[in-house]
Formats: C-alpha cells, structure tokens, sequence
C-alpha cells in the first residue's frame, strides 16, 4: 500500500488542534494561518487552493537544501526567517509533512519565553503526534 501523499486543510487542522496553545485564525483574505502564543508557524489556503500549498519555518541550516528540492521554494515575504513554501505537497508523503510541521512548531515555540513555554506545558510530548 502506497502512502498518503500531500496533506489537506483539513489534515493539517486535525494535527495542529492537538499541539499545546496553537490557535488557527484567517488571514490575507483566505490562508488558515496556525499560531502558538501569536506567533505563526504554519500557512495554508484555507479553500485548497494553490494545490494545498504549505508554508512553514525550518531550521536555518535545511533552508537552503529544502528549497532545492523540486516542488519546494523560499516562502515569498517570508524566506529572510527561514519560511519554505512546499508548493507540490502531492510530491512528498504525508507523514514527511506533518513531521516538517512538528518541527516549524518546536521552532517557534523555542522563540517564546521560558515562562511561556512552561505555560504550554512539556515539548516534544511523549505520544506520537501523528
């Protein structure tokens, strides 16, 4: 059996309403935005568009190989903060998707304060997220 590939709105949802303190708003008319303690980790639009286009925050030093890889590009607005825009998520498994989603969260929530992190509770939980 193949694996999934790509990841829809609604997946994306379904993941990140399990992390601690993430809210979901929409912005720039229709992009579901995710956030933890207001600070954005992960964008996609909301209708589906763009061919589920997915964009998020990686580790400064994978910005530069991700974005050689086909299907994945610097984030327009974003690139300077290490954002990647995954323009063909059909290309990679969904499983790859959600763990780079993982990842941008860990990134900014290790931004926030300590008290703030604290607040949220421990990080990376003990339970597969996926």
């Amino acid at each position: 059996m193949a694996a999934a590939k790509g990841m829809t709105a609604a997946q994306l949802e379904a993941l990140c309403k399990r992390l601690p303190g993430v809210t979901r708003d929409i912005k720039w008319g229709a992009d579901l935005v995710f956030s933890v303690a207001g600070k954005m980790f992960v964008v996609t639009p909301s209708d589906g568009s763009e061919g589920g286009r997915l964009s998020f925050k990686v580790q400064d030093e994978r910005f530069l190989e991700l974005t050689d890889q086909p299907g994945i590009i610097a984030a327009p607005y974003m690139a300077r903060a290490h954002w990647i825009s995954v323009v063909e998520p059909r290309r990679f498994a969904s499983s790859e998707l959600a763990d780079f989603v993982l990842a941008s969260y860990g990134l900014v929530r290790a931004r926030l304060t300590k008290k703030m992190q604290a607040e949220l509770g421990p990080w990376p939980p003990t339970e597969k997220m996926k």
